[in-house]
């Protein structure tokens, strides 16, 4: 309870910081517009479905690239954890290309798939993939040797020690690995949706665009506030919880 009142108590004082820069007017209200005009926006946005309908496409978009990067990234970093020549090529490859900014994959996307949603789904694989292929190897790198042992011992096979030992044993690696590539596939999605125009969905990236082109910040500032709640919940609801369970699990908790 006390953790939740020192945070409404912080974000309702970063709430007055911003009605009194505002109100101070040090800014043009074109450059700074009030929380009130930012909170006018979202409710039409919401009340004619624009909004809505932009976080639906965004999500589709986010989830199965998502989704495609971790199925193709988890068994890679298990198969780069196990094998001296991949460790050398495909690890150095992937803590290379980890550190790649999202928006260079755009142009890439752009010539290969065209303004089509294959662009989009492939900039949200690479912003996920190399963070899901290093976790997923740091975690079956720094499974306790004494759980293999003890499996081979009691007869476990090859197959049954990675998928029965060596894979649960990874998970609390592997879930920040899947943390740290969804915040990398929110940021890549973002600059492609930005950058790539189709028909085929409007997503949050293009209200951002179009609140710039009009110079409509209230816009820009209430779409920026709807990425940031939904990157908020997704880690709060879903990963978190995830993450201690496992540590605890694992007694790897600090």
């Amino acid at each position: 309870m006390k953790r939740a009142l020192t945070a409404i108590g912080f974000f309702v004082g970063l709430l007055g910081l911003w009605q009194l820069l505002y109100s101070l007017k040090l800014w043009s209200p074109v450059l700074l517009p009030s929380p009130a005009d930012v909170a006018l926006y979202l409710r039409d946005a919401a009340m004619d479905g624009s909004l809505w309908t932009s976080i639906a496409v965004t999500m589709k978009r986010l989830i199965i690239g998502y989704t495609i990067g971790l199925l193709a990234g988890v068994p890679i970093g298990m198969a780069t954890a196990r094998l001296r020549m991949l460790r050398d090529t495909v690890g150095v490859l992937a803590l290379g290309l980890q550190g790649l900014p999202s928006v260079c994959w755009v142009p890439l996307a752009l010539l290969w798939f065209g303004q089509t949603e294959g662009a989009m789904l492939f900039v949200v694989i690479m912003g996920t993939l190399w963070s899901v292929i290093l976790a997923t190897e740091t975690g079956v790198r720094n499974v306790n040797p004494i759980y293999v042992r003890a499996a081979a011992t009691m007869g476990s096979k090859r197959l049954h020690t990675l998928t029965r030992v060596i894979l649960p044993a990874s998970l609390p690696f592997i879930v920040s690995g899947m943390k740290q590539g969804w915040a990398f596939a929110w940021r890549s999605l973002m600059a492609a949706e930005i950058y790539v125009t189709i028909l085929s969905g409007f997503g949050l990236g293009h209200l951002l665009h179009y609140g710039r082109e009009l110079n409509a910040m209230e816009q820009v500032i209430g779409v920026m506030l709807v990425i940031v709640s939904i990157g908020v919940a997704a880690d709060k609801i879903f990963f978190s919880p995830w993450e201690n369970f496992l540590h605890r699990r694992w007694g790897t908790s600090g």
